[in-house]
């Protein structure tokens, strides 16, 4: 590889980016991402399912602290699988977290960027949501124990994540502040990682990865820099047709005849002041196409950002039924994405491909039970006793309602911890013998993979991925372009900075 990837691929989902995904495509000689979303969840449901080929096993065994792979294996390691049992959950983690459960994200985050560094030597990505605060910072710490040579961060503001990567690199105890509702001055809201506490010992001097933000603005990008507690390598600027959770758009929200959020003028970026900059960006959002790549290395871009076209490939976790059938709706013209305002615990609109038996549908949603069992996207919130205590949106009514919560929040929320889970065929069982619906996510440029199949194909590879959008790379005519277009970003919130 470059020294800079032309091509990054997206981090989706949870577990959609998974390892050999990441693994194919930096074998391709791009950035291959791996997503951190849930990995403690998804290393123990994938050992309880016997874990087949070996791979999690694998990978603890190149865990540097073996009695902690140890410890990990007798939990949840299943050689028979669950004989149709449900998954055993995971601890939930806060702010000050239990030791097994900081265990297991570290482990799982180390586990899931090893394996995808397998193989080659090109360089590896791992994507992580600012918005999932009480995993920062293990995450951070476990998939730079692997060797991660790249963290993408949308999903928030993430001014102290790069300084939390320069003391982990240097095996000093990181901070992170966690945000809190309700908070008052004096709380101590700082959540901490100290690696000699968790190695037992003098921790190993790490590299310190490269660190790319996803943002939504000019101010943003310049308030990154100015302001960010160490280094920041560059930025991905995604724009509200990518997939997953998109910025809300500026100003009063106004809706489309769907009930998708509508975005305006003020949602522009002007790509020569983030020239003027100095630090590389990548464009995403709708550019999947060598067409799109050329036009963003015409802009200045150092190149772009792709997840649709790799969430329906062949090497994604995204289980083969709904792959399948996305792609035969692709074929037929049917594909339809809905940003829907409400579904996210978050507040973020989160787009779903909309899907038969999949939580995009009224009655799939209905008909499931609300329950709170993975709690990813929990909000921390201060208690009247001054401690602090996780609710979610998407929990039952009455819970979150006790929990000080407004119930008008509740309206429309969907969990998408489930979901996610689900998707990659990693779903729950319920007590009533159902299970848990997963609600794809991917982008309104879903049509994009006509682009990749043969004819009477119904499939496509990675590495067709990165063949067909790397021509654009390949183009000599200079392509004119408007110094500025319209975008904003997905993993950042369309907000103005002021203040802290």
């Amino acid at each position: 590889m470059s020294q800079l990837p032309v091509l990054i691929q997206g981090g989706m989902g949870a577990a959609v980016s998974n390892w050999r995904l990441a693994q194919t495509v930096a074998r391709c000689g791009q950035l291959g991402v791996v997503s951190s979303v849930a990995l403690d969840t998804i290393l123990s449901r994938r050992l309880q399912d016997g874990d087949p080929g070996g791979y999690m096993r694998r990978g603890l065994e190149l865990f540097p602290f073996p009695e902690i792979a140890e410890r990990i294996l007798a939990k949840h390691y299943r050689a028979n699988g669950r004989g149709g049992a449900p998954y055993k959950l995971t601890p939930m983690l806060a702010r000050v977290s239990s030791r097994e459960a900081t265990e297991l994200v570290v482990a799982g985050n180390f586990v899931e960027v090893a394996l995808a560094r397998q193989g080659h030597s090109n360089p590896v990505g791992i994507n992580l949501m600012e918005k999932i605060q009480l995993h920062i910072l293990a995450s951070a710490y476990g998939c730079m124990l692997a060797g991660v040579d790249y963290i993408l961060m949308g999903a928030g503001i993430p001014l102290k994540v790069p300084g939390a990567l320069d003391a982990l690199a240097a095996g000093q105890e990181a901070a992170y502040p966690l945000s809190v509702t309700g908070a008052q001055p004096g709380d101590d809201c700082l959540m901490r990682f100290d690696p000699r506490e968790f190695c037992g010992g003098e921790p190993p001097l790490l590299p310190r990865p490269k660190f790319l933000a996803i943002i939504s603005s000019n101010a943003l990008a310049t308030t990154m820099l100015r302001r960010a507690n160490g280094r920041v390598d560059g930025f991905i600027i995604e724009g509200p047709t990518a997939g997953g959770h998109n910025a809300p758009p500026r100003g009063q929200m106004t809706f489309n005849e769907r009930g998708e959020c509508l975005y305006g003028e003020r949602d522009r970026v002007d790509f020569e002041k983030i020239r003027q900059l100095g630090v590389p960006f990548w464009l995403a959002g709708g550019y999947g196409t060598p067409e799109k790549l050329a036009e963003a290395l015409a802009l200045g871009a150092a190149g772009v950002q792709v997840g649709t076209a790799f969430a329906l490939c062949e090497e994604s976790g995204l289980r083969d039924d709904y792959k399948a059938a996305l792609i035969a709706k692709v074929q037929k013209g049917e594909q339809s994405v809905f940003t829907d305002p409400r579904s996210s615990p978050t507040g973020f609109p989160f787009k779903a491909a909309q899907l038969e038996g999949t939580s995009s549908e009224p009655a799939v949603y209905a008909a499931r039970q609300r329950i709170c069992d993975i709690g990813v996207l929990r909000e921390a919130y201060r208690t009247p006793e001054g401690k602090i205590a996780y609710r979610c949106a998407a929990e039952p009514e009455e819970i979150f309602v006790a929990k000080g919560g407004a119930l008008e929040e509740t309206v429309g929320r969907k969990c998408l911890c489930n979901c996610l889970l689900a998707d990659v065929g990693l779903q729950q069982i319920r007590k009533d013998g159902s299970e848990e619906p997963g609600m794809v996510t991917c982008g309104d440029d879903m049509a994009c993979a006509l682009e990749y199949m043969a004819p009477g194909a119904s499939s496509y590879s990675a590495a067709d991925v990165v063949r067909k959008i790397m021509q654009g790379a390949e183009r000599k005519e200079t392509l004119s372009a408007a110094p500025t277009l319209s975008v904003a970003a997905s993993n950042a919130p369309a907000l103005e900075i002021a203040g802290d």
